[in-house]
Parts: C-alpha cells; structure tokens; sequence
C-alpha cells in the first residue's frame, strides 16, 4: 500500500499530517498542511518524540524504499522478516509514555483467515499459491510471516492499536469510496477475489482514523 495515497487522502479531508520517513531532508514537498519529521521505526525514543500532538500515528513500515525499488523491499523483508515484529514492539514501547495516541499498523493479507481456523500465513500450500499467483518469490513466504507475528505483537498489547489488512490485491487505481469491511476474513467480489486499490484503502483507512471501530482489532477491505 503508497503511503502517499494514506497522505493524500488525510490531506483531502483537510486533516494536518505530520509525515514521518527515515530522511526528511530528501523530501520535496509543497502540499500545505504537512510537515516531515525523520523517525526511526525500530527506536522506541526516536517514535516517542514525534508523538506529542499526535492523536493518531499510522505505520506503514517496510524495509527500504518499496515506493522507489519494490525489488529491494522484497529482498530485504526476505534477508529479515524480523523487522516487522521488532517494530511493532518498538510502536508500543513508545506508546507507553503517550497511552491515548491511537495505533494503526498497515499490515498483509496473508494473516487472514482463509477459512475459519486456517490461515494463509501457517500454511506453505496456501502461501506458495498465494506469492506465485502474486510474482512473488517464495522465499517472500517468511516476510508474510513477519507480517503475522507483527499483528501477534499487537494482540498482547493493550495499547489502543489497530491492525489494518489491505486485500490481497492491491495496486493504485481509482478512489470510488465504495467497499465492503471485514475482520479477521478476506472480504471476496463475486469472483472470487480480494482485491482493492490503494486510493479506496487510503479512504477506509482515514475512516478508521477518523471514527475508530477496530480498537485493539484487525480490519481488512474489499470490492
């Protein structure tokens, strides 16, 4: 998911967006109503001091540049699926001296439950369906993995996080505002698919932001 659709969308609704990236000063940016802030996602200090007057704080961390070189973040999530997790802790670790800044981590699809009690992530079958179905290397299978162990993280925590899990398939599109929410299952079109664009989960993501229904839950989205 582009952070910048999340941006974008938060703008629109005339929200003040403090944007945090790993360096700020590579950032040319015009837009009014946004400033950039360096932040370290695995330091629980360098998080804790972008929260003040943050009511909530959005993650969307992945290793590298997926914007710029989506290879790259790939490779790296692979060499280190760790990170997820380890930011996670880190999120929450910096929440403890702000208890009211709301939580929202942008995760993956493969956590979801394909059927009750089953899913994709705890299954190789499945997940290696999934990632050639998707392009992806299989290898990709153990960052899916950070992914869930990342939500696994927040489920102890009673901090006020959210865990948000895009559609399987996802890429930029069009922002039509009209989807369906689901929780812990793969919401499905009439063929079968999980599929969103990256503008629309912009928009049920600001939606949660706005009028919170997934504290302390995980919330997916679908056509």
């Amino acid at each position: 998911m582009r952070r910048g659709s999340v941006v974008t969308e938060a703008l629109h609704r005339g929200h003040y967006v403090t944007a945090l990236t790993r360096d700020a000063t590579r950032i040319d940016e015009e837009r009014e109503n946004i400033v950039w802030k360096n932040i370290d996602v695995l330091d629980a200090g360098s998080i804790a001091a972008v929260l003040p007057g943050l009511d909530v704080l959005i993650s969307g961390y992945q290793p590298g540049n997926a914007a710029a070189d989506f290879a790259d973040t790939v490779s790296r999530s692979i060499a280190d699926p760790t990170v997820y997790a380890a930011a996670a802790r880190a999120l929450l670790k910096a929440l403890e001296s702000h208890p009211r800044t709301r939580l929202i981590v942008i995760g993956g699809a493969g956590s979801l439950e394909v059927e009750p009690g089953l899913v994709r992530a705890d299954s190789d079958e499945l997940l290696h369906e999934s990632l050639d179905r998707a392009g992806l290397p299989r290898e990709y299978a153990a960052a899916v993995r950070g992914h869930r162990d990342a939500l696994n993280v927040l489920r102890t925590s009673n901090r006020l996080w959210t865990y948000f899990s895009p559609a399987e398939e996802i890429a930029p599109g069009r922002r039509t505002g009209r989807f369906r929410i689901g929780g812990d299952q793969p919401v499905l079109d009439a063929a079968g698919r999980s599929r969103i664009s990256s503008e629309d989960a912009a928009v049920a993501l600001i939606d949660e932001a706005e009028l919170p229904r997934f504290v302390q839950r995980r919330f997916t989205i679908g056509y």
